[in-house]
């Protein structure tokens, strides 16, 4: 005779995923995570790669507006003001540490070595965000902490999402003088501003543009050559 205090007792398996837990389908049986859950991850996965790229390049106008061994001036041109969120995503223990410890723990699972030194943390950020894409269907069936990563990837790209969102809306700075030169050989000097969403730069007065990183790293070049010959002057 068929006992129904079992089916009564019965705990259908839920979702691991931090606030998510709903019941999951007949088709989804021997998984730790649903079906929408895992898309969601992988959603987060694919997009992680070009917040990362468009953060490091903030980063680095921030930390590259003068070059080791450049000219010390009393009136060095200054960089983007650094946005400490930004650094702290881009540097050692940002994106590239966090998504390496998920790796390192998914390759503990499977009996593998721990995940190679990949470079920089923009070397490394689209490698590990590959091997996690490629082993994710795994770690939905055979991962038991794999709701833990995948909510720590959902934390991730929020960050990274939210830091973005305000590259819209910094203020301007002023990043130094004009170094472009008239037909005669006069410096325009007039006052140049930026901010640190963008690396583009226009000169309200000479009409000169600088647009790309490579065009911004030459007017900063162009900049320090000014501030040496005034130097030289000076002497």
């Amino acid at each position: 005779m068929h006992d129904n205090h079992d089916d009564a007792d019965y705990l259908w398996p839920t979702c691991v995923a931090p606030n998510c837990g709903r019941q999951l389908w007949v088709a989804e049986a021997g998984r730790y995570v649903c079906r929408p859950c895992e898309e969601r991850a992988n959603k987060h996965l694919a997009e992680l790669g070009p917040l990362f790229r468009r953060l490091n390049e903030t980063a680095t106008l921030m930390r590259g507006a003068r070059r080791p061994g450049g000219a010390t001036s009393g009136s060095r041109t200054p960089p983007i003001p650094p946005r400490l969120e930004v650094l702290a995503l881009t540097a050692a223990g940002g994106v590239a540490t966090r998504l390496r410890d998920i790796e390192d723990s998914w390759r503990t699972a499977l009996g593998w070595t721990v995940a190679p030194w990949r470079g920089s943390p923009l070397q490394a950020v689209p490698e590990h965000l590959k091997f996690l894409t490629n082993n994710l269907p795994w770690a939905v069936y055979s991962y038991e902490s794999v709701g833990q990563d995948i909510d720590e990837l959902r934390r991730l790209h929020a960050e990274c999402t939210a830091v973005a969102a305000n590259e819209h809306r910094p203020g301007r700075v002023s990043i130094g003088r004009c170094p472009n030169r008239y037909d005669d050989g006069a410096l325009c000097r007039a006052d140049l501003t930026a901010t640190a969403s963008s690396h583009r730069v226009h000169c309200g007065t000479c009409g000169a543009r600088w647009e790309t990183l490579g065009e911004w790293k030459q007017l900063r070049e162009q900049q320090d050559a000014v501030l040496r010959e005034d130097a030289g002057v000076a002497a």
